[in-house]
Parts: structure tokens; sequence; C-alpha cells
């Protein structure tokens, strides 16, 4: 068995950290905070990119290796372990406002790592089980509509006007977010009402993915209040919420200012590399299970995160995705960089 598997038991270390969060007061609440916003941004600032590939012999090892799902299917234990430790330490009474605060984004920092990332990974599997699994992630962060839209919706219209999830030149990340959650949760719907209907089940049923999705996800709010009480339950919304956010904020780091050519037959160009942003940075590669190498993902959805490729066509982030997302949270510097990288690529283009 390859070593190079146990790389990604490395993102195992957010849940160490979080448990760190779960378990002390103080500034220890903030630890997973400290450790993905500022200790990995600052390391990757002086790691060169990693832009090699595998041999054909060394993928084809890697697509049998079951290792590499067991760790997914380990992160859905994990999270859920982590989500229920979560609200047993919020009822501690004698914890300052920051100090929750503190738990809130780190438990925030799991929903969006691994509540939506993971679920986005085995949400792409064919098998039902795994689909279930990234169905349940989802959950942990009242976000399961996301497996809709995104297989159905994202991947068909990525890089188009008719894409919510696609960041528009000169969009603000804070504009963004309303526009993409808003029409997102949309899009879901029409897909789900269009899917029930061709299985010739009336829209609004039990056979609607999206009513399944809505029960599921008020059975686990209903299960918290009953177990935990309101306030808990408001935590893990406040939680979920954070997860929502960041994953947003990928979205938008991932295609803002790209577009696909309309061609003479009304259609658009096929989603190539060069339509997704990438990042070779090394650790935001393993602790997103190989998320940053997006643009192989989009031209070919069913390939596993293992074996995702490096594309010389494909644009590159200026940093790593941690460091990325902190730049577009000021829209003004990461207009100033991210603009000039457009209009260098459009130059190319011609």
């Amino acid at each position: 068995m390859s070593i190079r598997v146990f790389k990604y038991l490395s993102p195992v270390s957010i849940f160490v950290l979080a448990w760190v969060s779960f378990t002390h007061t103080s500034w220890f609440t903030w630890l997973p905070m400290l450790y993905a916003w500022m200790f990995i941004p600052f390391l990757e600032l002086f790691l060169q990119p990693d832009t090699s590939n595998m041999s054909a012999a060394e993928e084809e090892m890697a697509k049998k290796n079951r290792v590499y799902d067991f760790l997914l299917y380990l992160i859905v234990v994990l999270q859920y372990g982590a989500l229920l430790y979560f609200m047993y330490s919020m009822t501690q009474t004698d914890l300052l406002w920051w100090e929750k605060l503190g738990r809130i984004m780190s438990m925030g920092l799991l929903c969006g790592t691994f509540g939506i990332n993971v679920a986005h990974e085995l949400g792409h599997r064919s098998n039902k089980y795994e689909q279930l699994m990234a169905k349940a992630l989802l959950a942990t962060s009242l976000y399961m509509h996301f497996f809709i839209e995104h297989n159905k919706g994202h991947h068909k219209n990525v890089a188009t006007p008719e894409d919510p999830s696609s960041a528009r030149y000169n969009e603000p990340v804070y504009t963004f977010f309303l526009r993409t959650i808003i029409f997102s949760y949309l899009s879901a719907w029409k897909i789900a009402n269009a899917d029930a209907r061709k299985k010739g089940t009336p829209a609004f049923s039990i056979h609607n993915e999206m009513i399944q999705a809505h029960f599921f996800q008020g059975l686990l709010l209903a299960l918290t209040w009953y177990f935990w009480g309101g306030m808990i339950m408001v935590y893990f919304i406040c939680a979920a919420a954070i997860g929502i956010l960041l994953l947003e904020t990928v979205n938008y780091i991932e295609h803002y200012g790209l577009q696909r050519r309309l061609q003479e037959n009304g259609m658009y160009e096929r989603a190539m590399p060069q339509h997704s942003w990438n990042s070779s940075h090394p650790l935001g590669r393993i602790m997103l299970f190989e998320l940053s190498r997006h643009s192989d993902h989009h031209y070919l959805a069913s390939r596993k995160y293992q074996v995702l490729k490096h594309h010389e066509e494909a644009p590159q982030l200026p940093t790593g995705y941690p460091g990325s997302m902190i730049i577009s949270l000021f829209p003004p510097l990461w207009f100033y960089i991210m603009n000039r990288k457009i209009k260098q690529l459009a130059q190319t283009d011609q």
C-alpha cells in the first residue's frame, strides 16, 4: 500500500483542535480558527505549489485503493461525533460570550470543511450508500439541497450567467453570498420538482428530494431542540450558517470572472480546465481533499479526489484556498489581483 494515502489523515487534525475547543476555555476555543486562517495560510506563503501528476500506473493503483474511500467514511463518523459533542459543550453555563463564539466558529469550520466539502466528494459517487453519506454530512450544515443543485445544476451551467454559483467579474463576495444562496436554493427546487414529475409522481410529495431534505433537516433540528433545548438549536443553526458561508466563499474563488463561450448553436462550449481557478499549494490541497484541483473536477466530475490532475492551461489562484478566501473578503484587494489575472488570460486567449 502506498504511504501517500496517509497524508489525507492530516485533515483529522482539525477535529483534534475542535475537541480542544469544545473541552477548554479562553483562547483555546479559537484554536481551530487560528490554525485554519493564520497558520496554514502563513505556511503556504513559503511552500512551493506542487503541479506534479501521478503516472498512469500510480493512478490505476490509487483508484483501486479503498483506503482513500474509508478515510471519507471516517469523516462522516467524526463529523457527527463532533456535532454531538459541540452541543453538549455548549450547555456549559460559565462560558463567556466570546468563548461560545469561538466554539460556534470552530463547529462552523467543521461544517464547511467536512460537512460540505467531503459531502461534495461523496455526492459525485454512483453508489447509493455513498450518496446517502453525502446527504447525511450536508445535513450537519443544513444545506442538503446542495446535493441536488450542485450535481444537476452547477456542473451543467458552471461559468455561465445561468449558474448562481459562478461569481461574475467585479462582483463582491458579499453580494455574491446573497445571490448564490437564494438562487441556488430556488434552482434546487426547480430541479427536484422536474425530477419528481419525470418519475411520474407529484412534485409536492415525499418522492421529491427537496421535501425529503427539508424533512430530515427539520427532524435534526427538532431532535436538537428536544434533547438540548432551543438555545443549543440556535447555536447549531449559527454553526451551520458559518459552514454555508465557507462553502459559498469557496464557490466564489473557484469560478470568479471566468466565462464559457456561447456558440452559434445556442449552446455553451464544454466546461474545460480553463473555466475554474486552481491552486496547487500542497497544504490546501491535502486539507480539502484535493478540492483545489477544481479544473480537473469539472472536466471529469466522476474522477475521485486522489487522482485529480493538474492542468497547465488552468488559471491559478494567487495562493492556496485558505489564503485566497481571506483575500476575497477584501473586494478592492481581490479585484486588484484577480482582474489583472483575468485580463492576462484574455490576452493569452486572443
